[in-house]
């Protein structure tokens, strides 16, 4: 399993994304760290799902680019 750090050093974002970007992010709970399967984007100081607009309801520690 990949160590938080390692986690961290692959999400370059810095900052906040521009609203209208969609980006992966990588999230923290107390059992580690985990990717988000879907985009989001960053909008009014929320995060939030791309597709669905919903905010999301995690501790989203880093972004970046979204890849396809």
């Amino acid at each position: 399993m990949a160590t938080r750090e390692k986690r961290l050093a692959q999400f370059d974002g810095e900052g906040a994304p521009p609203p209208d970007l969609p980006v992966q992010v990588l999230c923290e709970d107390q059992s580690g760290t985990y990717e988000l399967p879907f985009a989001c984007r960053y909008v009014d100081g929320a995060w939030r799902n791309h597709e669905s607009g919903d905010a999301l309801e995690a501790n989203v520690v880093a972004w970046r680019r979204h890849r396809n």
